[in-house]
């Protein structure tokens, strides 16, 4: 950066803290205390005055620290100008063990206490008029939600957006904060926790230290570790699983022992993850996308909550939106917002108006009519490339479709005479394919989020991808007319292999005209846990089981011409781990089997996908 572009960024990072400093109270570095003595960094920024105000409450992993290599940032400051502009305090909190918090870190794990007993202090402040809300995206979401659980009076409401990472399970998804897909590792954690996980020893300020010492500090002390810069599309690679941040030379920290859990570990049930059998009696605005690691489970416990709250009224005011777009990438939307390479068309939205909206009515009392001015849920039909909604999800006039499998035998790549109909096949003529851990499927775009450099989410046409034998591809004729795919997208297939243990992989694709296939979906399945994940039940060589996958979710308008296509095949990586086929623990192992998987499709074998269809949601763009 030239002086002059520097001397241009000092000064708008000087006026924003200027801005705030004319109407705010700032109150940095408070060290509030939790229950068992530990005291979490804490910044405070209300309105000057006497009056009593809500909070906006931001409680995160994530360095919001104000200065970083000796400069002023400006990220926290902007977020709380805003805030209290609009008559909030908003506070922002680093959770135990994390930058100028003390105790020890837990990805996944922090007690749910310190959300308690953080909205507890605050409501006990002069300032503060009792009633606080949490708001964030994906680390700084994933809290809310079992905090929510534990009732304390002044959590008035909350806004969780891309807060997969949060739940634990939920019905059918045991994901456990999106460590696991269908029993299958997803590989974002190890990239995440070599960044961010601790060292065994970390700096740490002594108890004694003033405020205003640990504000003098901050100027020079970030506590921000710095990582070498890894390929991750290498580093992923390096077996065993449990070895791979060694490998990099990253911090030994909990990704060490969190390897090692299976998927109904008690370990689990410990921290701060959210189980079903919590209670959520808040009204809730959830924030869901559906290029994200995990649109699904979200979907499915905003359901939840509207299934089970006790209070009719708190069932009646959970609001969702569902956006085109990466993890977190919600105000990156554009007029033609691009999700990897494919255009979806201008998919902005208001979310200040939204959120603000939100928090006027339920920590201020305006009667601003957002309630019924807001539909129960938003969601952006790609393809047709519009906002439409609904009073509950699926869209209650969508209806399920059965696509059945069928081939002669030799669905392999896109070359293949794999074929999806709806008529079931008489004759089982199974497709066959070898999966060989040294050799997987990459993952190319997908619903992704924090795999560095090994992954770029979003759609991105897969035709190269499906030239591989190891891919089974599928695909309808081309369609008569438009057609509205929104909704969960199921799948049952039934297999066979040669190895005790493998995995079955699958992708939703609408393939254009001109041959372009683009991803909507994806899933994985753990066959060792086809029958629940609180047992491991291996197959025996050549018979034929039946295997539920977990489901997909999205919205789009195949055009008329379009085609549907589904993949089939073993191995997504580095999306989700490599299976080594041996039914050992997979995270310990570096030698693999290669597994010769089939896929049966018959009356006796219907392996199929069943798709929600609102055949007449909207016109198809090449019919406008």
């Amino acid at each position: 950066m030239t002086p002059k572009l520097w001397s241009q960024a000092a000064a708008v990072q000087t006026d924003v803290l200027k801005q705030l400093q004319e109407i705010a109270v700032v109150d940095q570095k408070v060290m509030m205390p939790m229950r068992d003595g530990i005291r979490l960094a804490t910044d405070i920024f209300r309105p000057k005055g006497t009056q009593k105000v809500p909070v906006i409450f931001s409680k995160t992993p994530y360095n919001f620290n104000s200065w970083g290599d000796g400069e002023q940032r400006n990220g926290t400051y902007q977020s709380a100008l805003e805030a209290v502009k609009r008559g909030y305090a908003y506070v922002v909190q680093n959770e135990r063990g994390r930058y100028f918090s003390e105790g020890d870190w837990d990805i996944l794990g922090p007690p749910t206490t310190d959300g308690y007993d953080a909205v507890d202090w605050l409501s006990k402040q002069s300032w503060c008029n009792g009633k606080i809300a949490p708001i964030g995206c994906s680390s700084t979401a994933e809290w809310q939600m079992a905090v929510v659980g534990l009732n304390h009076p002044a959590l008035t409401t909350f806004i969780p957006q891309s807060f997969g990472a949060g739940v634990g399970r939920v019905g059918k998804f045991y994901e456990q904060g999106n460590w696991y897909r269908g029993g299958a590792g997803q590989m974002l954690f190890t990239a995440w926790l070599f960044g961010v996980q601790n060292d065994v020893i970390r700096p740490m300020f002594p108890k004694d230290a003033t405020q205003e010492q640990l504000i003098r500090a901050s100027r020079s002390f970030d506590l921000d570790p710095e990582r070498a810069k890894i390929d991750w599309g290498k580093g992923l690679a390096h077996l065993p699983l449990q070895d791979i941040i060694k490998n990099a030379n990253g911090p030994v920290g909990v990704y060490e022992k969190m390897i090692r859990r299976k998927p109904n570990d008690p370990d689990w049930y410990k921290g701060g993850l959210y189980h079903d059998n919590m209670p959520i009696e808040r009204p809730g605005f959830w924030f869901v996308s559906w290029y994200d690691v995990s649109s699904s489970p979200n979907i499915a416990l905003y359901n939840h909550v509207r299934a089970t709250a006790k209070d009719p009224n708190v069932r009646n005011n959970q609001y969702l939106v569902i956006a085109p777009v990466l993890h977190c990438s919600y105000k990156r939307a554009t007029e033609n917002t691009i999700v990897g390479e494919r255009s979806v068309g201008d998919a902005r939205l208001n979310y200040d108006e939204l959120t603000y909206g939100w928090f006027d009515y339920w920590l201020k009392g305006e009667q601003n009519g957002i309630l019924t001015k807001t539909p129960k849920v938003q969601y952006y039909t790609m393809g047709l490339n519009k906002w439409q909604s609904s009073e509950v999800w699926p869209p209650a006039t969508a209806q399920m479709t059965t696509y059945f499998l069928n081939s002669g035998g030799k669905a392999n790549s896109l070359y293949g005479d794999g074929k999806l109909g709806t008529t079931a096949p008489a004759k089982d003529a199974p497709d066959a394919f070898a999966y060989d851990p040294q050799n997987p499927v990459p993952s190319y775009g997908g619903n992704v989020c924090c795999t560095g450099t090994a992954v770029q989410g979003g759609a991105f046409d897969q035709q190269k991808m499906e030239t591989r034998n190891d891919i089974l591809v599928y695909t309808t004729e081309p369609l008569a007319e438009g057609v509205e795919v929104s909704g969960f997208i199921e799948t049952t297939l039934y297999i066979s292999s040669d190895v005790k243990d493998t995995d079955f992989t699958i992708k939703l694709i609408d393939v254009y005209p001109d041959g372009k296939a683009y991803n909507l979906d994806e899933t994985i399945q753990r066959v060792r846990y086809r029958e629940g994940y609180e047992k491991e039940v291996f197959m025996e060589k050549g018979k034929v089981y039946k295997l539920e996958l977990s489901a997909m979710s999205t919205s789009n308008f195949f055009q008329k011409g379009h085609r549907i296509r589904i993949e089939i095949s073993s191995s997504n990586f580095p999306r989700f781990d490599r299976n080594m086929n041996t039914g050992g623990n997979n995270y310990d192992e570096a030698v693999g089997l290669v597994a010769h998987n089939n896929v049966h499709h018959s009356a006796q074998y219907p392996s199929q996908v069943r798709l929600p269809m609102v055949k007449k949601s909207g016109v198809s763009m090449s019919e406008k």
